[in-house]
């Protein structure tokens, strides 16, 4: 389905016919999208919003699943690569204005203390806002370039840790738009996924359950991590973080670079020469110079070592599957 003017103005007026007229000069029509990604590549969404308030969120999805909008929720765009074309529907940004952050205390643990954060709060903010409160639990967060709503869609982590262990409660809307509320023990997380990317569902807000440390031994640990990363990782380069899923029993960068791969290179797209799990953008790189250059991969490491490897990063946009 094409996304043509009509539909626009139909959905910009339902959102203002329900009562939210104020988003309706929020609207941005043919925004590139490589301004919203870590990879820097991208074309146009036909509409793009990013909006400030759980209720808005919440009448967007409910009159985009009415009239049959094609839409999708972006973070921080750091695991996500979109199409040269574009995308032909609706982009809902929880970005910077709608990330908040506040604490309560938990009246039945005295070393606990409930974060809340809006989707949109980056991990590195979390992070940092529990370390001034002495909070431990987000330390591997500190460097992950990603939005909290997008870091438990796929639970993220780092160095033997991941949002499961801190994550004890969201509020979500449905694709029909009602909220309702996941529990610690419903989230389904497995490694790099969790019930959302089963079965749908978009983050609002997420509760963490930290707990009271010291807060010396927290800053060393988060620079402990920020060393390695910086050591180990292509930082200084476009890229989604690792490309590839962990295969069990193996390290993709490994197979990668035993497979000789290092330094491979399809237009600005390139084998990172430093570590051989992340594809990163050397200068010009397209959305379909990353997705043949990952396919590449795939079938070289196949080839060699038997194994296929799975791409954590999304592909969404004209020419790809959808994927929320």
């Amino acid at each position: 389905m094409i996304m043509d003017e009509k539909m626009i103005q139909e959905y910009r007026k339902s959102v203002c016919d329900a009562g939210f007229w104020v988003l309706d000069e929020q609207f941005k029509t043919d925004e590139m999208m490589n301004r919203h990604t870590s990879f820097r590549v991208g074309g146009p969404a036909k509409l793009y919003i990013e909006p400030s308030e759980l209720r808005e969120v919440i009448i967007l999805v409910q009159m985009a699943e009415k009239l049959k909008i094609p839409y999708f929720i972006l973070g921080n765009g750091s695991n996500l690569v979109i199409s040269d074309e574009g995308y032909d529907g609706l982009v809902i940004r929880l970005g910077e204005r709608f990330s908040s952050i506040w604490t309560e205390e938990d009246p039945e643990d005295k070393d606990a203390v409930y974060m809340h954060a809006y989707a949109g709060a980056l991990l590195a903010k979390v992070s940092s806002a529990a370390t001034r409160q002495s909070l431990s639990g987000m330390e591997f967060a500190s460097g992950i370039p990603g939005s909290i709503g997008g870091a438990v869609f796929m639970n993220a982590g780092a160095y033997n840790h991941d949002m499961s262990e801190v994550v004890d409660s969201a509020l979500c809307v449905s694709a029909s738009g009602e909220t309702y509320t996941v529990t610690r023990d419903e989230f389904d997380f497995g490694y790099r996924c969790s019930r959302f990317m089963k079965e749908g569902g978009i983050v609002l807000t997420v509760v963490l359950k930290l707990h009271r440390g010291d807060k010396d031994k927290i800053t060393a640990q988060i620079k402990e991590y920020t060393e390695k990363r910086t050591k180990s990782q292509p930082l200084n380069y476009p890229s989604a973080g690792s490309m590839f899923k962990r295969p069990e029993g193996y390290y993709a960068g490994t197979l990668i670079d035993q497979t000789g791969l290092k330094g491979l290179t399809v237009g600005g797209a390139q084998v990172s020469e430093k570590h051989a799990g992340f594809v990163i953008n050397i200068g010009g790189a397209t959305a379909a110079d990353i997705d043949e250059l990952t396919k590449k991969v795939r079938e070289a490491v196949k080839e060699k070592h038997g194994v296929t490897l799975e791409r954590e990063v999304r592909f969404i946009g004209i020419g790809y599957t959808q994927d929320r």
